[in-house]
């Protein structure tokens, strides 16, 4: 540790989070107890949350101090680097300049190590010794799973089934981590057995698998829930990627006209732009902030905005955001982390106040954008971060078909290299683009418990 601190500046990584809820122009809907219909108090969460996070959720306070045991953790793989993708933009001849802000040099290989050595140490500091959490492709598994480690907590998993089974290095790296990882849905809860009893032959979804942790968490005093995405601390605990990115772009004397994240429950996405957002809300600039997100489960693009639960039985508050309805089970593509009925009440808060906008991709798009920029950048990303860079490459041919010169950054969040059989099966032409069932939501809209509007 002494040599890495004359490797890494102290100041190199922020020592606060940014809190956008300072900073919006309306103030978010509540989420609201699912049996009383009423706002959710502190003590509807504590069930399941430490009070650390509770009181992070609901802040209003811009800056969040990072704890010191928190932030030298961080210290083993931040600051993440900013990179311009000049090869790639010789590949398209475009007058734009790309740059990526890289997250996957982290020991998992993904963003979510932010929020989970976060998560797991307000929860050690809370007394806890067990912790219950879902995961889709399994990278907020993994990072959980090393999370809870390093806290001396244990880690169980709920996996969305059909990641389960087409990613087995990602279950054997959150088992060498030291987590316990169950194919969901599964006979261990009530709700996946209600779920197995209809649908024996169930992929699962994330949605399945939050009600099955949450079933796990709210029973024991001295266990509790941890998520990866979608609730307020989450994406607080992300912005340490956008306040590094603005330092970096600093550096590099340019600042951003496009800023992209792939967004399934919206961490990554709000990592990389809420700082930006915030820059745009409080110094009046004019930076796009784009989302994108796979056309199979198109929760930005054609879901409603509306009161919804989380999970599938219901078990969580009701959120206001864009949801298909909690009951959408997605197809199974390879991107499994984007594979999520709703979106981020807060991510959801923004588009609907027009501060962001997103755009939905199909996958063999996507994996084509992959491995043109593993072929010229050499970094073959996650199926996830294929989102981004696909809506990264569009926006770069815009520019060149419009002759500007914009700055285009974007959030990769994560390597691939777990993720090599959906390159196979890309490269063998065998992925399929899944149709949007426009039936089907519409059954699992029916089921929102206010209504849509």
């Amino acid at each position: 540790m002494d040599q890495i601190k004359y490797l890494i500046p102290e100041d190199a990584i922020p020592d606060q989070w940014y809190n956008i809820q300072a900073d919006l122009p309306e103030p978010m809907a509540p989420p609201l107890n699912p049996q009383t219909k009423l706002p959710v108090g502190p003590e509807d969460l504590s069930a399941i949350f430490p009070s650390a996070l509770i009181a992070q959720e609901v802040s209003t306070e811009r800056y969040i101090d990072i704890p010191d045991e928190v932030r030298q953790y961080y210290r083993q793989w931040r600051p993440s680097p900013v990179h311009r993708a000049r090869q790639l933009e010789k590949a398209l001849d475009t007058p734009a300049h790309i740059y990526y802000k890289y997250e996957g040099c982290s020991p998992v290989g993904s963003h979510k190590l932010n929020t989970a050595i976060a998560q797991a140490y307000y929860n050690r500091e809370a007394g806890i010794k067990h912790i219950v959490t879902e995961t889709g492709a399994g990278q907020w598994g993994t990072a959980l799973s090393l999370a809870g480690a390093a806290m001396g907590i244990s880690v169980k998993i709920f996996m969305v089934k059909v990641s389960f089974n087409q990613k087995p290095y990602r279950r054997g790296m959150i088992e060498t981590y030291g987590g316990e990882v169950i194919a969901s849905p599964s006979n261990q809860t009530e709700s996946g057995r209600a779920i197995l009893a209809q649908f024996p032959d169930s992929p699962g979804s994330l949605g399945i698998a939050i009600s099955e942790a949450v079933e796990v968490a709210a029973q024991r005093d001295d266990t509790n829930y941890g998520l990866g995405s979608v609730l307020n601390h989450v994406m607080l605990h992300q912005t340490v990627i956008g306040r590094e990115a603005l330092l970096q772009m600093e550096m590099a004397g340019e600042y951003p006209d496009v800023i992209i994240g792939c967004s399934g429950g919206g961490s990554n996405f709000a990592g990389l732009s809420f700082p930006f957002i915030g820059a745009n809300l409080t110094r009046g600039l004019s930076t796009r902030i784009l989302a994108a997100e796979p056309a199979s489960c198109p929760t930005m693009t054609r879901g409603v905005f509306a009161y919804d639960y989380g999970d599938v039985a219901g078990l969580t508050p009701m959120m206001k955001m864009h949801t298909l309805g909690h009951g959408f089970v997605p197809e199974a593509i390879h991107a499994g982390g984007l594979r999520y009925h709703g979106m981020s009440p807060i991510v959801s808060h923004l588009q609907n106040l027009g501060q962001i906008e997103s755009r939905a991709y199909a996958q063999n798009a996507c994996f084509s954008a992959g491995v043109q920029f593993a072929r010229t950048e050499g970094i073959v990303p996650a199926p996830e971060s294929n989102h981004a860079v696909r809506a990264a490459i569009d926006e770069a041919l815009r520019c060149k078909a419009e002759g500007r010169s914009e700055v285009i950054l974007f959030n990769l969040s994560g390597h691939g290299h777990l993720d090599m059989q959906a390159y196979l099966d890309f490269n063998a032409g065998k992925l399929v683009d899944h149709e949007y069932e426009a039936d089907q939501v519409s059954l699992a809209l029916e089921s929102l418990p206010m209504g849509v509007g």
